[in-house]
């Protein structure tokens, strides 16, 4: 059997994707998979792990100094810094400046950790239909995090499960209500914790996309004003209408129907700001692909309502970590959302479709002329939010790699990868075809997956289309 090749270039232009507008992008370097006829070969010029922060970096040792009042501390090398200490920067208070290229260690582990918690998102997701806790989570709250593996699993404690209702029926002739899906879950750091991270972390994770439903919601790529907040609805600022049909849609067709996934996640984050309001706090939103648009939603959702204002003391910071997350909004959610000082970073892989989408034509790369004269559409085109880390990853026999949440991760985490890290040693590149093995006959199995295949070709094509109709094209 041929071997695969993998090779890794410190020669990637951050411009690669062709963006007419300077946005924040910081690349790791390209590795793709490909046949060849004997030996794997493992090539690698740079590292994630290299050379150290520049000296502009709070994270960085300052220069040598020949006073005699220096301390122990400031001589002491970026990597040992406690992540006590900077924790702040490292939750984008500086936009992540000087952090990314080259990553800073203290980051990559961060974004390793708070996207393995996502995993449990997936690891705890119950697709069995014979199962009782079909579309629910499989674990309970106490022991979710140990069994999807999670490090440390007492680091955090898990307080409330969150649901969301794509509000779509797909079997009309049924006219079943919708119903609801678990998504993630709250939580929050423990006593222990607090001391290492610097202070009491709330985490909020969302999955992504899996059931037909929820595709369909993903298909609904039309902008909507957001207007959450009633007092100041806001007419300019627009996202992409299914992605808030599933943050604000509950059951309300049957008589003990849950709230909506907004609903539930205002309560639980009102409830543990007020339990530890005397501390040093932040909020942490992780999601992948379809759940990264709901991070988003719920951090601007959190700002615009003040949640996070608290007199005589600092905000508790908002921020997002996104993994192959697609736009949410337009131009002015994007703008409203640094001005409430909501911080994203937005991990992407360049061959991830997803990524492109909604406004696959039309987004912040179309909005301006020569990078001076505003386009007429520019303020109805989808525009990312926040800095983005770039990765450049692709394997012929496993396509679905580029997209894989532990393919993300491994590739941040560990900068010389084997063959078995992307295509092997994962759960999310895998997840629908585990499920799909245990769910149905062998001689169904590859129609679905090609079904599987096919749904999300659509999701590009009703994403063109969409914006072509708009811009009355046809």
């Amino acid at each position: 059997m041929a071997a695969n090749i993998f090779t890794q270039s410190p020669n990637y232009s951050p411009f690669l994707i062709g963006d007419k507008v300077p946005q924040q992008k910081h690349n790791l370097g390209h590795i793709s998979f490909s046949d060849n006829t004997s030996n794997k070969k493992l090539v690698t010029s740079s590292s994630i792990m290299a050379p150290p922060l520049p000296s502009s970096s709070p994270l960085a040792p300052p220069p040598p100094s020949s006073s005699s009042s220096s301390s122990m501390l400031s001589r002491a090398p970026a990597s040992s810094l406690p992540l006590s200490r900077v924790w702040r920067e490292i939750q984008g208070s500086n936009n992540w400046e000087n952090l990314i290229d080259p990553l800073s260690p203290i980051l990559q582990q961060e974004i390793t950790r708070y996207g393995n918690l996502l995993s449990a998102s997936y690891k705890g997701f119950d697709l069995n239909p014979n199962s009782k806790r079909y579309l629910n989570c499989k674990y309970g709250k106490k022991s979710l995090l140990k069994e999807s593996g999670i490090h440390d699993p007492d680091g955090y404690q898990v307080t409330k499960y969150i649901y969301a209702t794509p509000d779509i029926n797909i079997n009309p002739i049924q006219n079943e209500p919708s119903r609801a899906r678990w998504i993630g879950y709250v939580a929050v750091s423990s006593d222990d914790s607090v001391k290492r991270l610097g202070r009491r972390d709330i985490v909020v994770t969302f999955r992504g996309t899996v059931t037909n439903p929820e595709w369909m919601a993903n298909l609904m790529s039309s902008l909507t004003p957001a207007r959450l907040d009633p007092h100041s609805p806001r007419s300019d600022v627009k996202v992409e209408s299914g992605f808030l049909s599933l943050y604000t849609s509950c059951e309300s067709e049957t008589k003990f129907g849950l709230e909506s996934c907004r609903e539930q996640l205002l309560s639980e984050i009102s409830r543990l700001l007020n339990k530890y309001k005397g501390e040093e706090m932040s909020i942490t939103l992780a999601g992948h692909s379809m759940g990264s648009s709901l991070a988003h939603l719920l951090a601007y959702d959190i700002a615009e309502l003040g949640m996070n204002k608290r007199r005589g003391q600092k905000d508790v910071p908002v921020t997002v970590f996104s993994f192959a997350g697609p736009r949410v909004g337009n131009l002015g959610f994007k703008e409203r959302c640094e001005e409430l000082g909501v911080k994203v970073l937005r991990i992407t892989n360049v061959n991830d479709p997803i990524t492109k989408l909604p406004g696959f034509l039309f987004n912040e790369n179309f909005r301006a002329l020569g990078g001076v004269y505003e386009l007429p559409w520019s303020c109805s085109c989808y525009t990312h939010v926040g800095v983005e880390l770039t990765l450049d990853f692709f394997d012929v026999q496993n396509i679905s790699c580029v997209h894989d949440l532990d393919t993300y991760i491994s590739l941040v985490n560990r900068p010389k990868l084997s063959k078995s890290t992307v295509t092997e040693d994962n759960f999310g590149s895998n997840f629908f075809n585990k499920t799909s093995d245990m769910m149905f006959p062998k001689g169904q199995r590859r129609a679905l997956r090609l079904r599987n295949a096919a749904t999300q070709a659509a999701y590009l094509i009703g994403s063109v289309s969409n914006h072509m109709m708009y811009c009355n094209i046809f």
